[in-house]
């Protein structure tokens, strides 16, 4: 056990949904005392900047229920139980986006929020796009269009784009292609 390791003594499931399960942790502290941690637990999610061949990249635009507004967002969704990260990345652009793309890399991945949930995101560039097959999930209204990356961060300005993985991968691309340039 490293020196800020918590051992878990007792684990109760509180909650299992769709998409999360919540439970709380009885955990003993380095320091020998012992406390409660909450903890939510997600399979883990994919999110994908798909970039054109003009270097646009492809934005879905959808109603998010938690900040009862819309945002737009780049491709994402949860892995399955069992599921690659990138074949949910292959499914997810194309049943959002009506897109497949012929080349893949894989850029980073990120916890969301390490304090609280166990929720970890794998960001992929696909480039290559072609035209595949729309198939959005039954209860999915979404709306796809096209943004440079200065386009892209007048609306991370205006709070359009306001969530932290299309964010961290827009700065992410624009920092890989600074390094190009260099």
């Amino acid at each position: 056990m490293n020196k800020f390791s918590e051992k878990t003594i007792k684990r109760e499931t509180i909650f299992e949904g769709k998409i999360i399960d919540l439970s709380v942790h009885d955990v003993e502290l380095p320091n020998g005392e012992m406390s409660k941690r909450e903890i939510v637990n997600h399979p883990g999610a994919v999110a994908v900047i798909a970039v054109t061949d003009k270097d646009e990249v492809i934005l879905v635009e959808q109603f998010r229920k938690p900040l009862e507004k819309t945002i737009a967002e780049i491709p994402a969704g949860k892995l399955e139980k069992g599921e690659n990260p990138l074949q949910c990345a292959k499914r997810e652009l194309e049943e959002e986006t009506g897109l497949v793309a012929g080349k893949w890399t894989k850029l980073t991945s990120f916890y969301t929020s390490p304090g609280f949930a166990n929720e970890i995101i794998y960001i992929y560039l696909a480039e290559q796009l072609s035209d595949g097959q729309l198939n959005l999930d039954e209860d999915e209204f979404v709306e796809c269009f096209k943004a440079t990356l200065e386009e892209a961060e007048k609306l991370i300005e205006k709070e359009i784009i306001h969530d932290a993985k299309t964010i961290y991968a827009i700065q992410y691309l624009n920092l890989l292609k600074y390094r190009c340039k260099k």
